[in-house]
């Protein structure tokens, strides 16, 4: 049986994960918090006491964790995944991480026999549990051949961008892009409020209309309603990739990337104020009243 460890078991990692134990693989997974995966185990999921225990013997390796050094941590820290790995087996990156990173991790992962692909996703948490993310892959080609059955069951959309690190490059610009049109939707809805405008008319207005994007339809209503429940990502996320897709813009850019530093600034104080809630509640602090 092909045999898969899955490192991350958030909002999104926890329904990847899932995905595999569907599909028919064996699965090692591993989480800070064993809680997560309650109720993985009972659906033949095995729990490993670390990373490099999850991917002992393990085909491929996934990953779904927060950050950069969360990143780094799973792959290479103490009792990392890495050390564990057979030569050419894979290294799937999903989590959202800078570009150098990426670029970092897979020199050192090769370095070790490995092939290590960056696969950033999007899509909701729903979407995860269901198999109907889009993949944003950078890869060698025949690195994505390879890759490919450990893609779909997580995936229904594969976009390869290129070489590794091109699939972090689009997702740092697609998450920047979020960033900027929710913190743009805050400031909106919170005006509408204030001039004293139908509230309702106005939701159906931005979900229906020019600026409506999913971002748009996705918050507008959640923002005029102050109806947060199904939080599915964080303002400290939303900051995180914000900030790295600016420090991406700035090595590649002539003139300073102004609305995305705009929108990080927008993102650190919500992240001061409210790091583990929704990003829809950047609402509530833009609409204080003066």
């Amino acid at each position: 049986m092909t045999k898969v460890a899955f490192i991350g078991l958030g909002r999104m990692g926890h329904g990847m994960a899932g995905r595999y134990l569907d599909a028919g693989f064996s699965v090692a997974v591993w989480n800070r918090s064993q809680a997560k995966a309650d109720d993985l185990i009972p659906r033949g999921a095995r729990w490993a006491s670390s990373p490099a225990d999850a991917a002992d013997g393990a085909d491929a390796v996934v990953t779904m964790v927060a950050d950069d050094e969360a990143s780094r941590t799973v792959w290479l820290g103490k009792d990392g995944a890495a050390a564990a790995m057979k030569a050419g087996s894979l290294a799937i990156e999903c989590s959202t991480v800078s570009h150098q990173h990426a670029l970092d991790m897979a020199r050192e992962l090769r370095g070790r026999g490995l092939i290590y692909i960056d696969c950033p996703v999007t899509g909701l948490p729903q979407a995860a549990a269901a198999g109907k993310l889009t993949l944003l892959v950078g890869a060698e080609p025949a690195d994505l051949v390879s890759a490919k059955p450990f893609l779909a069951p997580i995936g229904d959309v594969i976009r390869h961008f290129g070489a590794v690190g091109t699939g972090t490059v689009f997702k740092l610009i697609n998450n920047l892009m979020g960033a900027v049109q929710i913190a743009s939707l805050a400031e909106g809805v919170a005006m509408a409020e204030q001039a004293g405008l139908d509230m309702n008319l106005v939701a159906e207005a931005l979900a229906t209309g020019a600026v409506a994007s999913p971002q748009v339809i996705r918050h507008s209503k959640r923002m005029v309603a102050r109806d947060f429940s199904g939080a599915s990502f964080t303002t400290a996320l939303r900051y995180k990739d914000a900030a790295y897709a600016v420090k991406l813009a700035e090595g590649l850019l002539a003139d300073p990337p102004r609305v995305g530093h705009a929108a990080v600034e927008a993102y650190a104080q919500a992240k001061a104020e409210i790091p583990d809630d929704d990003e829809g509640r950047m609402i509530e602090i833009v609409s204080r009243p003066k």
